[in-house]
């Protein structure tokens, strides 16, 4: 691919950017059978990180295999059995031998197997009578696995969408099964920090105090100017110094959109790339987005609406419910300020960054937050 800036996942080490602290922190996780929960906001590049340990574990300890499951379009505990079952046998070797023994166990189910037509990845149908057969299925599947004569690093992705299931005993029926495994280790990522939270550090839940934490933040100013600097001149393309800070600034170094702005400016052509350059590419990525964004309109109430607006035109907000915010925009009371947060936030179209200092409000998507900020 002749572009370099990567906007789907991982592909390879040349491609992804720093992450070496929480790289060697996840090898010596993993390689010491130390279960971890991995939190960041979404499309910050969680999933890179994981794909990148994957690429070092298949490099350094070949004995090691790996399983990526992404959870989030699951809805129910049957959906996590079919993911975690497609999972698998994605993850085998064809004509392996641990494969061959994956496929008698999932035949023995008598699902439906088929095969995306783009992908040519399997798909399964698995029919339940009874949620007993599922708890012994899911359980089956973990021993399955543990049992092979080889360890095994399985990441489950946006782990919190198991507190959206109807099956209210879900984090007990995980927890029961995983603690039982010898030869399986844990990564659970999740971007909703507060759930993530409430799973592994309540006291009251079951898994409370079961893995280690690492938090994903933004890539440091210099290394990122530097590595996308790089990139760019790799492929014959000069990035002026003030076009790449403003790339950085504009993005917030979030790892998506600054991987998405680049990948724009590349295809637009500029060999010697200046500020009018990114401000074009800024632009198209703003008028692309405008059809999405008008469908959060429609979504959202009026004070919905313009409380968003609000906090674009901020950048962002540490204090909602302070007199001279609630005044600016015309918001209303705190409690109207407080109840409008909490509703974006869950929505997903606010994120908040908590520290033990302050929280801090934005705009999740970056590109939407620049459209806010004109209207």
């Amino acid at each position: 691919m002749d572009n370099p800036f990567i906007i789907k996942s991982y592909e390879t080490m040349e491609l992804f950017c720093d992450r070496e602290e929480e790289l060697q922190q996840l090898l010596r996780n993993v390689t010491g059978h130390i279960d971890t929960t991995l939190i960041s906001q979404r499309r910050i590049g969680k999933t890179g990180l994981i794909l990148r340990l994957f690429d070092e574990l298949s490099a350094t300890h070949p004995d090691i295999q790996t399983i990526y499951m992404d959870i989030f379009a699951s809805q129910s505990l049957d959906d996590f059995i079919k993911m975690m079952a497609e999972a698998a046998m994605r993850a085998f070797r064809p004509k392996s031998s641990i494969l061959d023994k994956l496929m008698i166990f999932i035949k023995a189910l008598r699902p439906q197997i088929s095969f995306d037509p783009i992908t040519g990845e399997p798909q399964l149908q698995i029919s339940y009578q009874t949620t007993h057969e599922k708890e012994y299925t899911l359980r089956g599947l973990f021993e399955f696995l543990d049992s092979q004569n080889t360890p095994i690093v399985m990441a489950i992705d946006e782990f919190q969408q198991i507190r959206e299931y109807p099956e209210q005993n879900m984090e007990a029926l995980l927890r029961t099964y995983i603690q039982q495994t010898k030869n399986i280790t844990f990564i659970f990522c999740g971007s909703k920090k507060h759930i993530m939270a409430d799973i592994f550090a309540n006291a009251r839940k079951p898994f409370y105090s079961s893995t280690a934490f690492l938090t994903l933040d933004k890539i440091p100013l210099e290394k990122y100017k530097a590595f996308i600097t790089n990139l760019f001149n790799k492929k014959n393309r000069n990035l002026q110094s003030e076009a790449a800070d403003f790339i950085l600034e504009w993005t917030r170094r979030h790892t998506f959109y600054t991987q998405q702005l680049c990948h724009t400016i590349y295809d637009n052509g500029a060999t010697d790339i200046g500020l009018d350059d990114v401000k074009k590419a800024c632009a198209q990525l703003l008028q692309q987005g405008e059809a999405v964004y008008l469908q959060y309109r429609q979504m959202l109430t009026e004070k919905q609406w313009n409380f968003m607006i609000a906090v674009a035109k901020e950048g962002s907000v540490t204090q909602i419910t302070s007199a001279e915010f609630l005044r600016k925009y015309k918001i209303g009371t705190p409690s109207t300020a407080r109840k409008q947060t909490d509703s974006l936030c869950e929505k997903g179209l606010l994120n908040a960054e908590t520290t033990l200092q302050r929280t801090e409000y934005t705009v999740n998507d970056v590109f939407f937050s620049h459209w806010l900020e004109r209207l």
